[in-house]
């Protein structure tokens, strides 16, 4: 995979943070470094649901906020279950931390601005999408279910109610694991196979003898969402694994469980 448009990495008050190219609008794929929680937890934890004080969770949004320049406030975010359901929200869809869900969803779109939409990731592929004509802006959670399951077309189709055109569409595949770490069954490739059709070369390869297969997920996205109508130059794909990097960024494989979050956030713009 080619990844001809880097991310940027950027600090503030000792928070790092990870931006696009691609992406004009307000954004940040957040690592594990700069934030107040402790023990495996430490630093920047932003799951609600990993064993973490509260007002350590709490302190790490503020601080996040901060450096994006975002105005405290409720955050739009879903309770992820693999799945491709994505939904449309409004500024009736901000949801205070701790609070009940109220919909499950592993993506959110909209065009109301100012809105920040979240997703969490801790391996899997966070995907930050925007029209910056038309307004739109959608965060999808992309594991191996969601994405043969296509929730990137889900999206697409989601953001296009909104007035969004595929064609001018900006996306950023953002940190994740890479192939050099994500080893899996034989039906994952081919549920890859359905998804993608043809164009398959160089997403899977065969570990010879064992009956697995590394796969590439972040290219695999990067593929279909140009079959979406997305233009190759409006995408940029993060050159790094967050199971090689599981220093900076939070791994499910590479520490069994025991893991934070990290969080893919775009302010509509």
């Amino acid at each position: 995979m080619e990844f001809s448009k880097p991310f940027a990495e950027m600090s503030y008050k000792g928070l790092v943070y990870m931006t696009a190219p691609t992406i004009p609008f307000k954004h940040c794929f957040t690592t594990r470094w700069g934030g107040v929680s402790e023990g495996y937890l430490e630093s920047l934890n932003l799951g609600e649901n990993r064993g973490d004080k509260d007002e350590n969770v709490r302190e790490n949004y503020r601080l996040v906020l901060e450096a994006l320049g975002i105005p405290p406030q409720n955050l739009c975010f879903t309770k992820q279950v693999h799945k491709n359901e994505v939904r449309i929200v409004t500024d009736t869809d901000r949801r205070e931390l701790f609070s009940p869900f109220a919909y499950e969803a592993d993506g959110i779109v909209s065009s109301t601005k100012g809105l920040p939409l979240i997703c969490f990731t801790a391996d899997c592929i966070p995907v930050l999408l925007c029209d910056p004509d038309a307004g739109v802006a959608g965060a999808i959670h992309c594991g191996w279910r969601s994405t043969v399951a296509d929730i990137l077309g889900q999206a697409v189709a989601r953001m296009t109610e909104l007035g969004a055109n595929a064609g001018n569409i900006r996306a950023a595949v953002g940190p994740g694991i890479d192939m050099c770490c994500y080893e899996t069954g034989p039906e994952v490739p081919e549920a890859i196979k359905k998804l993608i059709g043809h164009d398959c070369d160089g997403l899977f390869f065969e570990v010879p003898g064992t009956g697995k297969y590394m796969v590439d997920l972040k290219e695999t996205d990067r593929r279909r969402l140009i079959q979406l109508g997305l233009k190759s130059e409006n995408i940029s794909v993060s050159d790094e694994c967050t199971s090689c990097n599981c220093d900076k960024y939070w791994s499910h494989r590479r520490t069994k469980g025991e893991r934070g979050s990290q969080a893919a956030i775009i302010v509509v713009g």
